[in-house]
């Protein structure tokens, strides 16, 4: 197990490295980030409804809530796709302890680019919105927050990445999961929306991600225009837990099914339905 942990780290760390120094893959990660700066520069002027705060500061932790889901949710699943459909996950397959060691590295991977990407966004935002701080109680929250996000969101990124074989159908989660953002308080408190929709963002982690990094980066008296007025912090933990505890159960089913469905026949045939329909 040990063996297999190290492996898996120094794996992750590799790829890691390999995506800095890929213009692709920066571009990918990283133009988001771009494109959330500029957002909240124009949001900077701005208020909270009923309030003096400005939206601009409101929406910054937010929005790094949405980028810890995003890493989680969506970029696991694609590496997974794209590594199964190229043979990496077979050759991965083909090693004692390899597909443990692969995931390890995914999460590594991953988890490194997505802290990356909130650095980005989190460095330069705090010079362009006012507002902001992180307080002894804040930086605990951080310290728990920030390791249950990955480990609610990844496994099931994980397990939705095991359900497709073919990249281009993985645009069919990305819309469901930008239809969340939209309704999750990101860039928009949720006190504005009707109380159904409130009741269907709060089952899923990115209200309660964005929720987290308001109580870590806003000072208290923002709480008072959240649902309850108040934090949450213990429903927040609650709330993750459970999609954590969901995700873990599922996840290793499924990727043991996909890894046994894994052949080199089965990616021989995949790449020729994609030259089939590069063709077309």
């Amino acid at each position: 197990m040990i063996e297999t942990l190290r492996a898996g780290v120094a794996r992750g760390l590799i790829e890691f490295r390999q995506t800095l120094t890929n213009a692709q893959d920066l571009w990918g990660y990283f133009f988001p980030s771009a494109g959330l700066l500029v957002a909240l520069f124009f949001l900077e002027d701005a208020k909270v409804p009923g309030t003096a705060f400005s939206l601009g500061a409101a929406s910054l932790p937010s929005s790094i809530g949405m980028l810890l889901a995003f890493g989680g949710l969506m970029s696991i699943g694609q590496y997974l796709i794209v590594e199964r459909e190229d043979g990496t996950l077979l050759r991965a397959k083909a090693t004692p302890n390899g597909m443990s060691a692969y995931l390890i590295g995914k999460v590594v991977a991953v988890g490194g680019m997505t802290l990356a990407s909130v650095l980005i966004v989190l460095v330069p935002g705090a010079f362009l919105v006012s507002g902001l701080r992180v307080d002894l109680g804040g930086f605990l929250t951080l310290l728990w927050l920030l390791p249950l996000s990955l480990v609610a969101t990844m496994p099931i990124g994980a397990a939705i990445g095991s359900a497709f074989d073919n990249p281009r159908s993985f645009g069919l989660v990305m819309l469901p999961v930008f239809g969340l953002v939209a309704i999750s308080g990101i860039f928009y408190p949720i006190t504005g929306m009707p109380g159904w929709v409130q009741g269907v963002a709060q089952l899923f982690p990115i209200y309660w991600l964005g929720l987290g990094m308001r109580s870590v980066f806003l000072p208290d008296a923002f709480a008072a225009v959240e649902l309850g007025d108040s934090w949450r912090h213990l429903e927040t933990f609650g709330v993750l837990a459970v999609w954590a505890v969901l995700g873990l159960t599922l996840a290793p089913a499924l990727l043991r099914r996909m890894a046994r469905r894994e052949s080199g026949s089965a990616v021989a045939a995949r790449r020729e339905r994609a030259l089939t329909t590069i063709g077309r």
